[in-house]
């Protein structure tokens, strides 16, 4: 009966405006007043603005109103450009807490933009009901940061910054020649179009180096040297790292010392233009190519034991694989990788050209794509295609070791 007031529409009312009353509590919890969660998490993110206003400052004073440092010493020879933490969670419990953040930090006048790393912190309240930091780490499975390692040492170069770690002087500055010679070398090949200058990190040791990529040392034990950086980088990514294994590299002569600082700076050169379509033995080879290009090295002297093989009718059947790169298997196997990788690109530059050589490197790398991607720039850039192309690379290399 419409207008009525019967019970039942008395109970439909009643029961409405409970519903109505449990959904405002609800939304007041939701979005009202904040929660003690919520607080920490702003409350620990103001302190980290104050932390990094006084890592930019070199505050001793003001670091220490934040909370402990160990690193905060080991930190103040790097020229900094930016420093700053992103709170991305905070888990409390009473008067601690943990909290993980990204810290984003800038070199000056090398980086681009800021490289960013995961770290946690260990927290605490203190009397007046602050918190402060007890401890900064790398986040797990994060690598660390040189500065995590001991006190920095800074050598500026005219194409390089060398930071070491338990290093002398002298050292570090004969990396900072070595990287000043790479960039020109570079840039004779490939062109100017990259930033033109390095970053090179010098731990103490082999296990330096491993926390630096945050793997194990066995990974890289005989390696002298690594680049670490995003494949198909924009223009505007953080500059990438040379990080060398100080270890392996104490064994090398003048000449190896060279090829390899020359190689690791031909990735960081070719970082745009290499992506996910770009095979090992060519990013290998190219850099392999350039860093002996001029140095009258012969095919057999730089190549040993690809030579051997020929010598004894082992001509590979095809070019590496990918998976033939990997750290995980013989030297030798690990050797003939990179050094038939090198003896394609040498082809590519004696049977075509140097310029070839770029172009066809670079015509890989737009290709975005590993299928096709080789096949597609050996008929648009050398007319050939990969069949005719092995059999011409085998046959280079009778020509060139047998």
């Amino acid at each position: 009966m419409a207008g009525r007031d019967t019970p039942q529409g008395r109970g439909a009312v009643f029961d409405v405006r409970i519903l109505l009353c449990l959904l405002l509590v609800f939304l007041a919890g939701c979005g009202g007043t904040p929660t003690a969660a919520d607080t920490a998490k702003a409350d620990v993110q103001h302190l980290l603005d104050q932390r990094a206003v006084a890592v930019l400052d070199r505050d001793k004073a003001a670091m220490a109103k934040t909370g402990t440092a160990d690193w905060f010493e080991n930190v103040s020879a790097v020229p900094l450009a930016s420093w700053s933490y992103k709170v991305t969670a905070v888990r409390r419990t009473g008067a601690t807490a943990t909290a993980d953040a990204e810290l984003r930090y800038q070199v000056q006048g090398y980086d681009s933009a800021p490289v960013t790393v995961a770290r946690t912190l260990s927290l605490s309240l203190d009397a007046s009901d602050h918190w402060y930091v007890v401890g900064e780490k790398p986040a797990e499975k994060a690598p660390q940061q040189l500065w995590d390692q001991g006190e920095v040492t800074v050598v500026r170069g005219k194409r390089s910054m060398v930071l070491g770690v338990g290093q002398s002087g002298e050292k570090l500055h004969s990396f900072a020649d070595l990287a000043d010679r790479a960039v020109p070398a570079v840039s004779d090949t490939w062109g100017t179009e990259w930033s033109r200058h390095v970053v090179v990190l010098v731990p103490k040791s082999l296990e330096g180096m491993a926390g630096l990529l945050g793997s194990p040392a066995s990974s890289y034990r005989g390696i002298a040297a690594v680049t670490t950086g995003e494949t198909g980088a924009p223009a505007q990514a953080p500059a990438d790292r040379i990080i060398v294994n100080p270890d392996a590299y104490a064994l090398l002569g003048v000449l190896g010392r060279q090829v390899v600082l020359t190689h690791e700076t031909t990735h960081v050169a070719t970082r745009k233009d290499t992506t996910a379509a770009t095979p090992l033995w060519l990013s290998e080879g190219y850099a392999d190519w350039v860093g002996y290009r001029g140095t009258g090295r012969t095919p057999a002297e730089a190549a040993p034991e690809l030579a051997e093989a020929v010598t004894e009718r082992k001509v590979p059947a095809a070019l590496p694989s990918d998976a033939d790169f990997g750290f995980g298997g013989t030297a030798t196997g690990l050797a003939l990788s990179y050094e038939s990788g090198w003896m394609a690109c040498r082809m590519i530059a004696d049977r075509w050209s140097e310029a070839k050589l770029g172009e066809f490197y670079r015509a890989v790398g737009a290709h975005k794509k590993r299928p096709g991607a080789v096949e597609e720039a050996l008929r648009t850039v050398l007319d050939t295609d990969l069949k005719a192309f092995t059999a011409e690379w085998q046959e280079y290399l009778r020509d060139q070791l047998d």
